[in-house]
This record gives structure tokens, C-alpha cells and sequence, in this order.
């Protein structure tokens, strides 16, 4: 087998992210998870004492991204990838009756903690010719009534994944759509979207979760996780679905 490598996976004890690492770990490979709360980590601390290491932290307070980075450096000496998926939803709320200092919030969560992992990891990615990977949305390439917030937040990451890509030649860098997946964010936008997105939207995402039609996270985790290791240049700053063609050879058939 080949060298174990080291992620970085931010937002990683719950939802897409814990699959993304329980997928790492289960390969061999080495983790660094980054989250505000140990919940659903600790099972994992116990069963590969070796090759995870634990930063409870907010990805908003400035020195985190230093911190996740040099705890990946200081345990296992290197950095391979990191995989960016946290995030938020909130606020859900039309335009013309936005608070600028809620999507500043939104943004510092969404954006600029995503941006200071990103710059944080680039001069050792270089390094090792390593792999960043945004989870991205469907909302990036797509307006939904009262989503302004995420959407745009989603097509910044996106943007910044481009930039990546046209400034680093030895780091590859993705975007990936999960599809519709069944997590709190999902719950989150059933129990606030009502009567603030418009009545289509919000019944098309009631009813894909009442008629079984959510994806499950480890599927698009599966390709996530790989792309984390193995992406080739090929792909760098492309947008990519967890299920497109450009992505066949990363997924397993489900």
C-alpha cells in the first residue's frame, strides 16, 4: 500500500463530513477534523487512535485555520489535501428584507473561513502537489427565493476554486455539488423555509424527503473523500455534481 496521506476535513462530525473522514479512515489515511462540537467524533478518537486527530474549534475564530494546519504538520508531518465543507444555511430570507449584518455573519462562516483554510494550506499543498476539494451546492448555479445568502456564498467558493486552479499549477483544486442530501441542513430549511421561499421551491424539498429521495452523505462522500486524494489536474477549478460524468472513475455504483 502506498504512504498514508493527511486531510484536513473542516465541518467533520456530522452530515457529509463525518462520512468524508470515516471514508478516510477506514482507506488508512490520516485526519485532521475540524468542528465546533466533539459530538459523533469520539467513537472515532477511540477506534483509529492513530490516525485522527481532533480540533474543536469555530472555523470563524482567526487562528483556526493556522491551528488545523499545524496540527496535521506536527502529528503526521505533512498535509495532502483538505476538504472545506462546512458550513451554513441561515439566513433564509428574501432580499429586500435581508439584515447586511446577518449575511456579513453568513459570509464569515460560508466565505472568509473557507478562504483562510484555503491560503493557510496552499504552501504545503505545494508541497505535495495536494488536492483542495469545496463542497459546494446545486444553489451556486441556481437562484432559489430567499436563498441569496448560501447561493452566493456557494458561487464565491466556487470562485475561489477557479482562482486556485489559475494560480497553483501543482495543487488541484474542486468544486463538488452533493445533490440533495439528507442532513440538518436539510431539516433546517423545512422547518424555516416555509412561507419565506417560494411555495413550489419549498414543496419540491418537503417531498423529496418525505418520498425517500435525498441522497444518503456517504454517497456523495465516497467521491468527495477520493477526489481528496486522488483528483487529477485535469479537474482543477471545475464545478463539478457528486454524480456527474466528470467524476465516473471516483464513484463506486451505488
Amino acid at each position: 500500500m502506498s504512504e498514508p496521506k493527511v486531510i484536513v476535513v473542516t465541518g467533520g462530525s456530522k452530515g457529509i463530513g463525518l462520512a468524508v473522514v470515516q471514508d478516510l479512515l477506514k482507506a488508512s489515511h490520516k485526519v485532521v477534523l475540524v468542528a465546533r462540537s466533539p459530538m459523533g467524533v469520539s467513537d472515532l478518537l477511540k477506534d483509529y487512535p492513530e490516525q485522527i486527530k481532533f480540533l474543536a474549534a469555530d472555523m470563524t475564530v482567526p487562528d483556526t485555520a493556522h491551528r488545523a494546519v499545524e496540527l496535521a504538520l506536527l502529528s503526521y508531518g505533512k498535509l495532502d489535501g483538505v476538504v472545506v465543507n462546512h458550513g451554513v444555511l441561515t439566513p433564509i430570507t428574501r432580499l429586500a428584507e435581508s439584515s447586511i449584518e446577518d449575511w456579513k455573519t453568513h459570509y464569515d462562516v460560508n466565505v472568509f473561513s473557507a478562504l483562510s483554510i484555503v491560503k493557510e494550506a496552499i504552501p504545503h499543498l505545494r508541497a505535495t502537489k495536494g488536492r483542495i476539494i469545496f463542497v459546494s451546492s446545486g444553489a451556486a448555479v441556481k437562484a432559489y427565493t430567499a436563498w441569496g445568502a448560501y447561493g452566493s456564498s456557494k458561487a464565491a467558493l466556487n470562485s475561489i476554486c477557479r482562482h486556485v486552479a489559475v494560480e497553483e499549477p501543482d495543487i488541484t483544486a474542486v468544486a463538488v455539488s452533493p445533490g440533495r442530501v439528507d442532513t440538518d441542513m436539510q431539516k433546517e430549511l423545512r422547518d424555516k423555509g416555509q412561507g419565506v421561499m417560494s411555495d413550489n421551491d419549498y414543496a419540491g424539498f418537503v417531498s423529496a424527503f418525505e418520498e425517500g429521495q435525498l441522497n444518503k452523505p456517504e454517497w456523495p462522500a465516497r467521491v468527495i473523500a477520493k477526489l481528496s486524494l486522488e483528483a487529477k489536474p485535469d479537474l482543477s477549478g471545475k464545478y463539478v455534481a457528486w454524480n456527474g460524468p466528470e467524476v465516473e472513475e471516483y464513484r463506486e455504483k451505488q
